[in-house]
């Protein structure tokens, strides 16, 4: 699969460079049908940031009550 995913990437490229309006039309419609392969990584790690925040805010909240 990775050498798939390395000749579709090769191709991408070659359209952004060789046609950028065919480019952002496929990339739109990507993700269109497939909204779940463009979500960020940055909002997966923004919620474990915020749950490990919460962690410590209630271990916190336990020592200022005891």
């Amino acid at each position: 699969m990775s050498n798939l995913d390395d000749s579709i990437g090769k191709i991408l490229l070659e359209i952004q460079k060789d046609d950028p309006d065919i480019f952002r039309k496929l990339m739109k419609r990507a993700q269109e049908e497939h909204p779940d392969l463009f979500e960020v990584d940055i909002d997966d790690e923004n919620m474990e940031i915020e749950e490990y925040n919460r962690k410590v805010d209630e271990y916190n909240k336990e020592i200022d009550e005891n």
